[in-house]
């Protein structure tokens, strides 16, 4: 039999042929949009629909403002906390001292909760 291609006689990217068989595009408004290292971004937009405030920098990621001037400032990354960081949020030195004398004498004892 054939080689069992679907999509016989067409090429990859064949679309439509133009605007007739698309309909009219609808009209366009370009917004520049300014990040925190001055990287512009112009998307455009339907010129009916409402323009957001930022939009992200596709360069760096950073969001975007349309103010030149005074672009948003880049958001403040968290470090990175392991769990005895967030551990130690929780207890206090004298309670993890307490559960540390409280699961070795368990072991002593030989009466592990495991």
């Amino acid at each position: 039999m054939g080689s069992g291609n679907a999509i016989r006689g067409s090429r990859v990217g064949a679309g439509p042929m133009g605007e007739a068989e698309r309909g009219e595009a609808a009209p366009r408004v370009r917004v520049s949009f300014w990040c925190a290292n001055m990287h512009e971004t112009r998307p455009s937009f339907a010129s009916d629909a409402a323009v957001p405030e930022n939009w992200d920098c596709p360069r760096c990621g950073l969001p975007a403002g349309q103010d030149e001037s005074a672009p948003p400032a880049p958001p403040k990354n968290e470090p990175y906390k392991t769990h005895l960081a967030y551990v130690k949020e929780r207890r206090s030195d004298k309670d993890g001292k307490a559960i540390l004398e409280e699961a070795l004498e368990r072991l002593r004892n030989n009466k592990s909760p495991w």
